[in-house]
């Protein structure tokens, strides 16, 4: 199959935005999913079973499903539907009922589909299935659907709040193939001619993170000791032929685990696993068995920045899952960020500096990172759509940088527990995944500051450009000033050194005048706590833009 066959609808390739309201009126209680994955033939057979609630009465079910599947059966109930009930022309799989639905009414619908799933382009940034083969040539088969959705693999409701409560997966391999899943394996039964069935059991994964991961695994495995008490089951399933350096990685489970930790709280699925596969792709946050496919990296900061990025996302998008698109540098940015945090918990203020300077030569300004809109995926992540793209990811880790340097570390976290948790004190058992929004989390910092912060994330989230600092020297007086676009409120404190004595001025209207010796030196914001607009750095991204 080539990359980018069969090709898909605009439907299916958009995942969340507005959500119509007899679509959000549905939650999905349960997920049974079976699939049977046929490689020699690049095919791949499903049967969905969703258990559906309804907060609003309905006279049809709307489940989004990728129209290159064919469905050949669908059950209401237990009762046989006739086809004439059901359509699926643009990826919008509709079932018609022949009874309404009340409103709190459940239904028990089975779907039975299968055909040809759409091949990933450039995997994971273009989703679909990756057909790959091991270096020895047996199938090492992966998909991701964060972009364009879950209905590329499974009947689902594709929007963030689509979440099942629980799923059970049965998924079906050929002979001498694995495939580690999401949660608890529950069993793995062999069947007749070899091909093997692995059953596995997860609680409120997001809809992307249902995600099949296949090949002829090898695997390394071991307890965590966590903190907070409890043992927690590791495992790295690995391609077969690097042993040595999947010990390697494996080796960073554990101290990563203690860092998040230590500084976040307990690990959200303490009761499950924490696990790692080896993919065809670069990574993906799939949830208890994140993606990973780095081929195992070196870089100056002396861990695997992908596995450590994405074991922030069980935190940080699995846990914690933002509702709306629009909302997702709460994943991406907190995730970013905290890759120096744990290079300065590994190595101290150098290391941190130095990952946060590589950042700053990223961040673009293209547009807000928050719109305000309910967006989709694409709208978010692409530029050419008009969205922040890299900037939530980079931008919003210096956003955090800034708002820490300013709060202290302290309320900092006890704002990010509040996000991530729901409370300050998080112990295995006292919290529940939770979705939670931009909005959400300016209240919590607004709650633990005692402080109307609004104006902080007013200029660095619904803006795009950067406040800028001027200096005007006239005699001894030196003023300081924020120039912020739209003239916003901004009256953030400014650490100034003169002649190496750091003072920290206080800005409430934006600006403030202090005296400075005849011939001082002086450094405004000496450590780079404040994200600011810069001329060397735009300078040096121009210089970049105009050699490549």
């Amino acid at each position: 199959m080539k990359p980018g066959e069969p090709p898909i609808t605009a439907t299916t390739q958009e995942s969340g935005g507005p959500v119509a309201p007899e679509r959000a009126a549905l939650h999905l209680e349960h997920a049974d999913l079976a699939f049977e994955l046929l490689p020699a033939s690049y095919q791949l057979k499903g049967t969905a079973t969703l258990t559906l609630r309804t907060a609003a009465p309905l006279s049809q079910l709307l489940i989004d499903l990728d129209k290159n599947y064919l469905v050949s059966a669908i059950t209401l109930d237990g009762r046989p539907l006739r086809p004439s009930e059901w359509s699926n022309p643009q990826g919008r799989l509709t079932i018609k009922l022949p009874r309404p639905l009340r409103a709190g009414q459940r239904a028990i619908v089975q779907i039975t589909y299968g055909g040809t799933p759409h091949v990933a382009v450039r995997a994971p940034w273009d989703d679909g299935i990756v057909w790959a083969k091991t270096p020895d040539g047996k199938p090492w088969i992966a998909t991701t659907s964060e972009g364009y959705g879950c209905d590329l693999v499974w009947p689902c409701l594709d929007f963030p709040r689509g979440e099942p409560d629980t799923v059970d997966l049965h998924i079906t391999v050929p002979a001498g193939l694995k495939a580690p899943g999401p949660g608890t394996l529950v069993g793995m039964d062999t069947l007749a001619d070899g091909r093997t069935t692995w059953h596995w059991k997860a609680r409120s994964p997001n809809p992307y993170s249902i995600a099949l991961q296949v090949a002829p695994y090898e695997t390394l495995t071991g307890i965590y000791q966590s903190r907070f008490g409890n043992k927690i089951p590791m495992g790295y399933w690995y391609i077969p032929g690097r042993a040595k350096k999947a010990a390697g990685l494996f080796a960073e489970f554990a101290p990563t685990m203690d860092f998040y930790e230590e500084v976040i709280g307990p690990y959200p699925w303490y009761d499950e696993k924490v696990a790692v596969a080896e993919t065809p792709h670069l990574g993906m946050e799939h949830q208890t068995i994140n993606a990973y496919g780095n081929n195992y990296k070196k870089t100056p900061s002396g861990f695997d920045e992908i596995f450590q990025h994405e074991l922030g996302h069980e935190w940080f998008g699995n846990q914690m899952s933002a509702g709306n698109w629009d909302d997702y540098w709460l994943h991406e940015g907190y995730a970013q960020y905290m890759q120096p945090l744990y290079g300065r918990w590994r190595e101290g203020e150098a290391r941190y500096a130095t990952m946060m300077d590589e950042f700053r030569m990223q961040i673009q300004n293209l547009a807000p990172i928050v719109s305000g809109r309910i967006m989709t995926e694409e709208e978010v992540y692409e530029e050419s759509k008009g969205g922040p793209g890299q900037d939530i990811y980079v931008k919003g880790a210096w956003v955090l940088h800034t708002l820490r340097n300013l709060i202290g570390d302290a309320k900092f976290f006890d704002a990010t527990r509040l996000l991530v948790y729901g409370r300050t004190d998080p112990k295995p058992g006292n919290f529940q995944p939770r979705f939670a929004s931009t909005g959400d989390y300016i209240g919590y910092v607004n709650q633990v500051t005692g402080k109307d912060m609004n104006w902080f994330f007013d200029v660095y989230l619904k803006q795009a450009a950067l406040p800028a600092l001027t200096l005007s020297a006239k005699g001894n007086s030196l003023t300081l000033r924020w120039v912020v676009p739209g003239d916003k409120p901004f009256p953030m404190p400014l650490e100034v050194s003169i002649d190496g004595k750091v003072q920290l001025v206080q800005m409430p209207g934006g600006t403030a005048t202090i005296q400075v010796p005849d011939g001082a030196h002086v450094i405004a914001d000496p450590a780079s706590r404040i994200l600011k607009r810069s001329k060397q750095v735009e300078d040096y991204q121009n210089y970049q833009f105009r050699r490549n």
